[in-house]
């Protein structure tokens, strides 16, 4: 895989070159290189502790240091180099770091593996009104529900491939990708859960040329060519990725006192998906702002195919829905429907976050529990703390249903503190 993305790489420098003017290529390129250039140094420190009934608990202290590297601009091109490295400070992983994970079966996930990774390795061209990227490169659409960067893990999501970005058309951004690779949490070790191999194509439209808000329509058509035995274990736990999602989307902001969003998507199984499916999904959420607090109420439902599937986002930014606890990061195959309520509290420059959700089967009329989720964050400096807790409770979900499949209950406790230089 990486060696992979240094070809690209290395093919599109070549290209580079090739078309500069001969007798100052060099010269021109090595300014570009060091003046305007950026270096970005972040340490992010995290304790996590995992409580999940039928497991033993599990814990990990971990560091993941971040090295950024972006030149400056030369006639329009530019690179963008990053590093990470994720390192277990007493250096003795005993947590699970993934659902088949063979090493210390029986434990807690938590998805943070050791290992030192290429998280971005791009060239970018970018002018007035374009800019077109090829290489590894991090990719976040709207609210990352469907596309996003799982940048809460700290081996973070990336995607291989070719983005476009072109904004001629007024108040309107258009945005449309090709990946053949997704770099996904669990890093590439991982046989079933680890890297994705793609086809797949994205498209996401926006104008905001509304007094009142955005409107986004995208496409998203996902097509997973990881080794189909593999593709086919998934399948039969209803987790196969491939699929065709549809959606249009209208956030409104202009209001303060009365925001809202609207959201609508339907999805169909993709080509490389042994199973037939469709479903929706819809979204709704409104909030407002009372000087220093900002409440809000959401409904999000992803639909099912009478049991058969659950509408699907693989490749989103999970952790940042459904309740922090992680219970939900597949979709069940009755469907998931969350009704929440939320409060952002800003006290002395600090942010407390508080969360309850309840959530139940889009068919069916099961109901899977309830989550309460807690955080506290301040900036003091160039450092970020933050604490954080989520409380999953099933209501029983486990001796109505008759099954451990997201039923246990679970808590999960974190501790961080983020450098940025």
């Amino acid at each position: 895989m990486k060696k992979h993305t240094a070809k690209l790489l290395y093919v599109a420098v070549s290209s580079l070159l090739s078309i500069a003017p001969a007798s100052h290529a060099e010269q021109t390129l090595t300014e570009a290189l060091q003046t305007g250039s950026s270096i970005k140094v972040d340490f992010r420190m995290r304790y996590e502790d995992v409580e999940w009934d039928g497991l033993k608990d599990s814990d990990a202290l971990t560091l993941r240091s971040r090295l950024t590297y972006q030149s400056g601009m030369w006639n329009g091109f530019g690179m963008v180099m990053e590093m990470d490295n994720v390192h277990e400070v007493d250096n003795k992983v005993d947590y699970r770091i993934w659902a088949k994970d063979p090493n210390n079966l029986g434990t807690a996930i938590i998805s943070d593996p050791e290992g030192t990774d290429l998280n971005q390795a791009y060239v970018s061209y970018t002018d007035f009104d374009n800019q077109v990227k090829v290489g590894r490169q991090r990719i976040i659409l709207d609210d990352a529900r469907f596309i996003g960067n799982s940048g809460w893990r700290q081996n973070e999501q990336t995607y291989d491939g070719f983005s476009f970005t072109n904004k001629s058309i007024r108040y309107t951004n258009i945005f449309v990708a090709h990946i053949t690779d997704v770099d996904r949490v669990f890093g590439h070790q991982t046989p079933l859960q680890g890297d994705y191999k793609q086809d797949s194509n994205l498209i996401n439209v926006s104008y905001t040329g509304f007094e009142s808000g955005k409107l986004t329509t995208y496409a998203y058509l996902i097509d997973n060519l990881s080794d189909p035995s593999l593709v086919a274990a998934a399948a039969s736990k209803g987790a196969a990725v491939s699929n065709d999602t549809y959606g249009i989307r209208w956030v409104s902001t202009a209001n303060p006192e009365f925001m809202y969003t609207l959201e609508y998507a339907s999805q169909k199984n993709g080509n490389e998906n042994p199973i037939k499916y469709s479903a929706d999904y819809k979204f709704a959420e409104v909030s407002t702002t009372l000087g220093r607090f900002v409440p809000a109420l959401g409904y999000e439902a992803l639909g099912s195919d009478n049991g058969i599937k659950g509408f699907a986002t693989p490749f989103a930014t999970l952790h940042a829905f459904n309740g922090w606890v992680d219970r939900f990061l597949t979709t069940p195959v009755t469907g998931l429907v969350d009704k929440y309520a939320n409060l952002g509290i800003t006290i002395a420059g600090a942010q407390l976050m508080m969360s309850y959700h309840d959530f139940s089967s889009a068919v069916q009329s099961i109901h899977y529990g309830t989550e309460l989720d807690v955080s506290l964050s301040r900036k003091f400096g160039s450092v970020t703390y933050l604490v954080k807790y989520g409380n999953f409770n099933n209501d029983h979900f486990l001796e109505k249903i008759g099954t451990q499949s997201m039923a246990s209950d679970a808590s999960k406790f974190w501790v961080q503190a983020d450098w940025s230089f």
